[in-house]
């Protein structure tokens, strides 16, 4: 089976005087059930590197192939519908609709991704119900803790059942407790055949990882290897 992610010498070059290379010949290869950190200081490239990951940018020179699926081969539409059916994002700011209550933003999620109407109360239910908030349905996201809207965010990512999921400094607004517990429901998602990847800046973060990977001026270096 192919790898769920590979980059082969992947670069990002941003034009400029000079020009800025955010991440240089990145060569790296994600199997599936696989839970990996990416960790480094601000301006290191994670960023970038995520955005490619991701499919929400293409690689300047290298190749980056989702789940033996050359991306860069893909039309903008493709790629959109690739994204869409095997990825799921979770990211620090949480990104809720204020005024929805938590099943429908987990409803509402489904909808990009065309998950079909019939489908989406059931799927958005068992997403809720396996990080725990099957009982604030109803709640909108004023009414939760930053680690249950965390939690609401991380079930709006896999309700839809993707295959990788893609956390940009999941914990970087929780308190340490809550972090632990955000880390703990990582745990127990690998579980579920989830791929994981954490983009992070906090090497303790990344300690939790199965693998771990220091990005520093767009260079890739993973711990264990030279």
């Amino acid at each position: 089976m192919s790898a769920v992610v590979a980059l082969d010498t992947v670069s990002r070059t941003f034009p400029g005087s000079p020009p800025v290379e955010a991440v240089k010949e990145a060569s790296l290869e994600v199997a599936a059930g696989d839970y990996l950190a990416i960790f480094g200081p601000s301006g290191s490239g994670k960023s970038t590197l995520l955005h490619i990951l991701g499919c929400l940018d293409t690689p300047t020179t290298g190749s980056y192939e989702l789940l033996g699926q050359d991306v860069g081969d893909l039309s903008d539409g493709l790629r959109t519908s690739l994204r869409g059916s095997e990825i799921g994002f979770v990211f620090q700011a949480f990104h809720l609709l204020p005024y929805r209550t938590v099943l429908e933003n987990v409803t509402t999620g489904l909808v990009y991704n065309r998950t079909p109407r019939r489908n989406r109360r059931r799927l958005a239910e068992e997403a809720l119900a396996r990080v725990g908030l099957e009982h604030r349905l109803e709640f909108t996201p004023r009414q939760l803790s930053g680690g249950e809207r965390q939690r609401v965010a991380i079930a709006r990512a896999v309700a839809a059942q993707p295959t990788l999921l893609l956390c940009d400094e999941p914990t970087g607004n929780l308190d340490s407790k809550t972090t632990s517990s955000i880390l703990d429901l990582f745990d127990e998602l690998l579980t579920d055949g989830l791929t994981l990847l954490v983009i992070t800046h906090e090497e303790a973060i990344s300690q939790r990882a199965q693998r771990r990977i220091e990005i520093v001026d767009g260079v890739l270096t993973e711990e264990g290897k030279p």
